[in-house]
């Protein structure tokens, strides 16, 4: 366990993205439920990918409120902040957030979340501790952050991008 503590310690705690140009970028954003010690202790882990690149671009672990929608929105590089149109779904928490030029709630019907959901499905599939009916769960805040954050950058490094 020390040494999984050290790992997870050692991770750093915002994503590497490849550079990028000003111009057309498009994101989905959404978030994920989960659970610490018992499904009371809700946690949920909010998630912004580039379309294009497929990469993981932003990354905030925490509730389901207004607060941490400006995280994810403050995790995501400049670039996108400054030009990229976000879908997501109507989640009230987004349209607090990001501004109305770059925003666009759409239904799942819609595709334009489709990225975004498949990554959730990676997520479950590849993080037991975040499957929904599962005897693997995270006792502790700091291992569930950070079995998500080592997912977050191997899954950014595996990317042919």
């Amino acid at each position: 366990q020390m040494y999984v503590n050290q790992k997870f310690d050692n991770l750093p705690k915002q994503v590497e993205v490849s550079p990028k140009k000003k111009g057309k970028l498009t994101l989905q954003l959404d978030e994920m439920w989960s659970f610490v010690g018992n499904k009371d202790n809700k946690v949920w882990v909010w998630l912004a990918i580039d379309i294009e690149t497929r990469e993981i671009v932003g990354v905030f672990i925490g509730d389901r409120s207004r607060k941490s929608a400006q995280q994810l929105w403050q995790s995501l590089p400049p670039v996108y902040r400054q030009c990229a149109v976000c879908f997501t779904d109507f989640w009230e928490a987004y349209e607090q957030v990001i501004p109305n030029k770059r925003h666009q709630a759409v239904s799942k019907d819609s595709g334009k979340t489709s990225r975004i959901e498949r990554l959730n499905n990676t997520l479950r599939q590849r993080v037991g501790r975040l499957v929904r009916k599962t005897l693997s769960f995270s006792k502790k805040l700091s291992n569930h952050v950070g079995a998500i954050w080592y997912f977050v950058h191997h899954y950014n490094a595996s990317l042919c991008v």
